[in-house]
């Protein structure tokens, strides 16, 4: 049975909990380096059931995310009220060849990304937090629901790149 969207926001954010959505985004790029260090190619590529991306694909996928999200911010500053599209992730892991998608590419993408939309975020104001589109699926989303989102969709990845690398 699929996730419902409420089940997926609350487990998304359960993976943030009390923690800033900031920090979490901003440690993010060095703790996925770290754990993707040293690995070979068979290791990033490997899939942990046929139905799972691999580390290098969800490297990829992050990578995109980070262009998804980034947008979506920034047409929520732009106007206010504005719909947010939604995308199905499974659509662009094939577009862009996450499985050919070297592990180093993708993290690199993801830092440089990372690191401006972090900026962005530390420089809004609390009215500017509050500015919200609508989400095709989930409705409304302020600035700082999808900074939390961010945060906890970051963490899930990471656990799964920890239970992939753990089960080596």
């Amino acid at each position: 049975m699929p996730e419902t969207t409420e089940a997926y926001v609350a487990r998304i954010l359960g993976y943030l909990g009390n923690r800033d959505p900031i920090e979490v985004m901003e440690s993010t790029p060095g703790t996925l380096a770290r754990l993707a260090q040293g690995l070979d190619p068979a290791a990033l590529q490997k899939r942990p059931a046929p139905n799972k991306w691999s580390v290098q694909e969800i490297l990829a996928h992050l990578a995109d995310t980070e262009i998804v999200l980034s947008f979506r911010v920034r047409k929520v500053l732009e106007h206010d009220g504005v719909e947010l599209q939604a995308y199905d992730q499974d659509t662009w892991a094939d577009l862009g060849r996450y499985v050919n998608v070297p592990a180093t590419e993708s993290l690199d993408r993801l830092r440089s990304l990372r690191s401006a939309n972090v900026r962005l975020l530390r420089s809004l104001s609390p009215t500017q937090l509050a500015r919200a589109g609508m989400h095709a699926e989930r409705g409304r989303e302020s600035v700082a629901q999808i900074s939390r989102l961010w945060a906890g969709h970051d963490l899930n990845h990471r656990a799964q790149i920890e239970r992939i690398v753990g089960a080596k």
